[in-house]
């Protein structure tokens, strides 16, 4: 999503997913349909939002901050973008800025035609892309990694546009699903891991594509498939329907912090329910690390089902001990610290009369820096909890993530600075555990993790990134170069 790394965030305590993308063709109504669509993914980025359509002729965008209620729900708005087709985005802004100029779909004039992108991913060699491009006399308009693919197509050599897009892609390292619009029709593709998500439904005579199933669900469409990855699907205004395959035949890697967090609860990714994944997260939780407790506790909303699985394994009660607040805005916004930990009461508070003298399990989905665990523990103890025993439905996030996925910097992540041991003196809680890796693997159907050759991206876990990372690497010589420097 940006050609700055993805993990220089200094304002909150919770893992963000940067994006979503939706598109619809052959619908009369493709510009309503995709903000009905963005409604349902709009927990995969609710900082702006924007849709582009094409009527046979010319394409319309219109583009703006905030949820997409504000920037779509009139009639007026639809109005301005006619046409049968169209693809719209939701997004998080990073350090690039989260001016309207990085709201997405991109849209330019090619030598082609117009061609409008929509991309939730990364591209772990965007800068240097970009450095070469900008030396053969391209002009940003933005400071979008998305934009470098669409300078690549404009500077491709092939005939036809999807050859060109292919093109581009080969030259692309890291993770990306994209929707492509042009005069031709529509394109959707995935990375050749399919560490980003992408699936295929239909509506009539409409053909779809989404982050995610629960886009359908809200629109009453049907799911066809998950788009394969490495797999480009053009559909054509004729309906006619092509897939091709130029990347290969990779062994998929999908992001599995999607099955732990960032996807919606009742999609479909990776073939499995999420809802479903996550309560067996919560059973091998209870399996791997027992408490002696009273009350099984979920940190809202997100520690919701994997609680429900540890309760319903370890016979200890389910309760809703903390209660959360839906009129606070996300506690991340917030510019400093002192702010963010009140954000942490006003966002949730403790059930007192429930919890008060009992031993607690309470569940969370993660741990990125402690804080709101911290303060978290803390509320617990105020409202008279006797113990707090916390567990937590991930493997510790030890490392930076290169592929969408908005996270602090690692010497901010706490598993990165610490020990099982004093992360558990840090967050003040009796005890501390973590869901295994082999254990998260075999909550999605696997018999535990292949070492050799792991089913699923876990490198926020293992460290192991699945694909190249080559602007960090030249980051690091540069770092390493001027640190020579310095001492000679």
């Amino acid at each position: 999503m940006n050609v700055t790394h993805p993990f220089f965030d200094e304002h909150g305590d919770k893992l963000r997913e940067e994006c979503g993308i939706f598109g619809a063709i052959n619908a009369s109504d493709a510009s309503a349909l995709t903000a009905l669509g963005l409604h349902a993914l709009q927990h995969r980025g609710q900082e702006a939002a924007g849709i582009t359509s094409f009527d046979g002729k010319e394409f319309f965008t219109r583009r703006g901050t905030g949820h997409v209620a504000e920037n779509f729900s009139s009639q007026e708005a639809i109005a301005e973008l006619p046409g049968h087709m169209a693809a719209g985005h939701v997004r998080y802004s990073t350090t690039g800025g989260s001016g309207l100029r990085n709201v997405q779909p991109l849209y330019a004039d090619l030598a082609s035609g117009g061609f409008a992108v929509a991309h939730n991913g990364n591209i772990s060699n965007a800068l240097t892309l970009r450095k070469e491009l900008v030396e053969r006399g391209a002009i940003f308009q933005s400071t979008s990694d998305t934009e470098v693919i669409i300078h690549l197509v404009a500077t491709s050599r092939y005939p036809t546009t999807i050859d060109r897009l292919v093109d581009a892609l080969r030259m692309v390292e890291g993770a990306y699903s994209l929707i492509v619009l042009t005069p031709e029709g529509l394109i959707a593709c995935r990375d050749p891991l399919g560490i980003r998500p992408l699936v295929m439904g239909k509506i009539g005579d409409s053909i779809i594509f989404a982050s995610e199933s629960v886009a359908f669900d809200v629109i009453g469409a049907e799911m066809i498939r998950e788009v394969n990855p490495g797999e480009l699907v053009h559909v054509a205004f004729n309906g006619k329907i092509e897939s091709l395959r130029p990347f290969g035949n990779p062994k998929p890697r999908p992001c599995i912090f999607e099955h732990v967090y960032f996807s919606r609860p009742d999609s479909i990714f990776a073939g499995k329910s999420v809802y479903s994944v996550r309560k067996e997260i919560g059973a091998q939780l209870a399996i791997e690390s027992p408490a002696e407790a009273d009350l099984v506790v979920p940190v809202p909303d997100s520690g919701v089902p994997a609680a429900i699985g540890y309760a319903q394994q370890s016979g200890i009660p389910f309760e809703l001990g903390i209660i959360r607040s839906h009129y606070v805005g996300r506690t991340f916004i917030q510019p400093s610290d002192g702010a963010r930990h009140s954000g942490v009461k006003r966002k949730h508070n403790a059930n007192r009369s429930l919890v008060e003298g009992k031993r607690i399990v309470l569940i969370d989905d993660s741990i990125v820096r402690g804080t709101t665990s911290m303060k978290i523990v803390e509320m617990m103890r105020e409202a008279g909890a006797a113990e707090v025993h916390f567990r937590v439905a991930s493997a510790p996030f030890a490392h930076s993530c290169f592929y969408g996925v908005d996270v602090p910097e690692r010497t901010k992540l706490l598993a990165a600075r610490m020990e099982l041991e004093p992360m558990r003196q840090f967050i003040k809680a009796d005890s501390l555990a973590f869901v295994s890796i082999d254990g998260l693997y075999r909550a999605v159907g696997a018999q535990g993790r292949n070492a050799d050759s792991p089913q699923f991206c876990d490198a926020c876990f293992t460290g192991e990134y699945p694909t190249s990372l080559t602007d960090l690497a030249q980051r690091k010589a540069k770092d390493a170069q001027l640190s020579f420097d310095k001492v000679a």
